[in-house]
């Protein structure tokens, strides 16, 4: 298979139709490492609206169970996506996790917001740093993944196309960024977990160096402080080159996906495990428009 093999194919596909497709092949075999860097700096958009770190911070989620809470987010989507939104395994994912929603009040403004993070961030990110630029068809099927998930949550009015994400986002971060103790203190708690993922003497560098790659308005509103023009040149050029290196690799075999492994689960997990241990005990309601007879 050559470097470009799957491009080609995606270029040829219709999104409206292959649209889990594609999303498969983007974030298990193009850009595996990059979907989740996307993902995570989505997580901490986020906490720029204090109204969601407020909940969060409540919570205690991050604070008792960082990693956990992290590998959930993931698996969750992993779980609807896997073997396709409709299907049983993907629905059972869904209502999962309306299950553990469904025990907070939260408007249907902020499910849009952390929904177009959750597509904004992944494609702006490969764009930046990707080995290549995601192309049309991609953008696409990201946006189309955001939508299909709306539907399952029963969240209204959600886009349905990346410039759609892209306006809802920048237009809610323009109104609701703010910053709040709880936003910090939410922020900090992820900048733990992801800290931990590294040897300890490097820690302290990697939290800077994560810093260096968040925008001003979204690191006032966290309470950190904007990075030296240095360092964010340093991170930038750093990630550039880690995509030169990247695209003279060989393409990503069908047999070898690049899943992540969750470090909460390291003998595996049911759709139970996942989320608060008080989820389970919550009624599961059926899917919008779901058949219930």
């Amino acid at each position: 298979m050559g470097r470009y093999t799957r491009l080609r194919e995606i270029r040829r596909m219709d999104p409206e139709r292959d649209f889990e497709q594609i999303f498969r092949w983007l974030t298990q075999y193009e850009f595996p490492w990059d979907y989740a860097q996307g993902v995570s700096v989505a997580f901490l958009r986020d906490y720029g609206v204090p109204r969601i770190s407020q909940l969060l911070d409540r919570t205690q989620e991050f604070e008792r169970n960082g990693q956990k809470r992290y590998d959930d987010t993931v698996l969750l989507g992993y779980e609807m996506a896997a073997d396709g939104f409709d299907s049983a395994r993907g629905r059972a994912a869904a209502r999962h996790l309306n299950r553990i929603h469904g025990k907070y009040r939260i408007p249907d403004n902020d499910f849009r917001y952390v929904l177009a993070t959750t597509v904004v961030g992944p494609g702006r990110w490969i764009d930046r740093y990707g080995w290549r630029p995601l192309c049309a068809n991609e953008k696409a099927a990201l946006a189309l993944v955001g939508h299909k998930l709306a539907e399952l949550m029963g969240i209204p009015d959600a886009p349905r196309t990346m410039a759609g994400y892209e306006k809802l986002l920048d237009d809610y971060e323009a109104a609701m960024f703010a910053y709040h103790p709880a936003n910090h203190r939410v922020a900090n708690a992820t900048f733990r977990v992801m800290a931990s993922w590294y040897p300890a003497a490097l820690r302290p560098a990697v939290a800077r160096f994560s810093l260096a790659l968040l925008d001003e308005p979204l690191l006032r509103a966290l309470g950190f402080p904007v990075q030296p023009p240095w360092l964010r040149t340093l991170a930038h050029r750093t990630l550039r080159a880690r995509a030169t290196v990247v695209r003279l690799l060989p393409a990503r075999p069908d047999s070898r996906p690049g899943l992540s492994r969750p470090r909460s689960y390291p003998f595996g997990y049911t759709l139970d495990d996942l989320g608060p241990a008080w989820a389970q005990h919550r009624p599961l309601r059926p899917l919008p428009r779901e058949d219930t007879r």
